[in-house]
């Protein structure tokens, strides 16, 4: 496993992680790997859009109302017909499934990771 490049603190600092709670989860038969989309609270920023390739792991009814922690400052990417607005962060497993990175406890939609 390699190493990406490194980065100064100046660049860490222009990524703006957030706690979100997801509100609503729908299919996405239009992507191209399997995915949900999935709508997201953060609170005072309000309520943003993302598509996440995370059914391996995870039925809808299980991920309304989680915790999630994604980048909400990366500008908006069309994904077939839909328009992704933040990304949810996970980890990728041995067979490239993802797990989503939550909170250990639940914190206020908004918070800034930092």
């Amino acid at each position: 496993m390699t190493i990406k490049p490194e980065i100064c603190w100046a660049d860490f600092e222009k990524i703006d992680i957030r706690t979100g709670t997801i509100v609503s989860v729908s299919d996405f038969p239009k992507a191209r790997n399997p995915s949900y989309r999935l709508e997201i609270d953060f609170g005072e920023l309000g309520i943003l859009k993302s598509s996440a390739q995370i059914t391996a792991l995870y039925n809808k009814e299980d991920l309304v109302g989680m915790q999630i922690l994604a980048v909400v400052n990366f500008p908006s990417k069309q994904i077939a017909n839909f328009l992704s607005e933040c990304l949810v962060l996970g980890v990728y497993g041995e067979k490239m499934e993802v797990t989503l990175i939550t909170p250990k406890s639940n914190l206020e939609n908004g918070l800034q990771v930092g």
